[in-house]
C-alpha cells in the first residue's frame, strides 16, 4: 500500500508517535500548522470518514479528546482546533481518514475560512434535501 500514514503505522517510515493503542494512532504532522499539530488516525486504512465503523469512529473521537487535553496540558496553549478533510473536493491530500489536532494561542494569525449567508429559500431547500438522505 501506497498509504503514508499506513506506513507510518507499520513501521516502515519513521514518525513522531504521541499515541498508540490497538485502533487508534496519533503523531506529529510532517509540515505543523502550528508546534504539536497532530494527526489522528485509525490503524485500519478507511479512506473516507462514512466507511469507518461506529466502533472505530468512537475510538477515534476519544483520542482526539484524550490528545486536545494533553496538548493543552502538556504545551501550556490556551486551545485547539480539529478539523478533518473528507475527500479530495475538501482538500484531503492523503486518503486515510484523519482528524488534524492544531494547538491555538490568542492572536496566532490563524482564521477562520470566509463565512457568507443563505439566500431567501435556499436555507430550507438545502435543510430538505439533507433530512430526505439521512438514514
Amino acid at each position: 500500500m501506497d498509504c503514508i500514514f499506513c506506513k507510518i503505522i507499520n513501521g516502515s517510515i519513521p514518525g513522531y508517535i504521541v499515541y498508540e493503542d490497538n485502533k487508534v494512532m496519533a503523531f506529529f504532522d510532517i509540515l505543523p500548522i502550528s508546534r504539536g499539530h497532530t494527526i489522528i488516525v485509525p490503524k485500519k486504512h478507511v479512506a473516507d470518514l462514512e466507511d469507518l465503523t461506529n466502533e472505530d469512529m468512537c475510538a477515534l473521537s476519544l483520542v482526539v479528546k484524550k490528545i486536545g487535553r494533553a496538548v493543552t496540558e502538556g504545551l501550556g496553549v490556551k486551545g485547539y482546533s480539529i478539523f478533518l478533510d473528507n475527500k479530495s473536493a475538501a482538500n484531503q491530500h492523503v486518503p486515510h481518514v484523519h482528524f488534524h489536532l492544531v494547538p491555538r494561542e490568542e492572536g496566532d494569525g490563524l482564521e477562520r475560512w470566509p463565512q457568507s449567508g443563505y439566500a431567501d429559500g435556499d436555507a430550507e431547500e438545502l435543510l430538505k434535501n439533507i433530512k430526505k438522505s439521512i438514514k
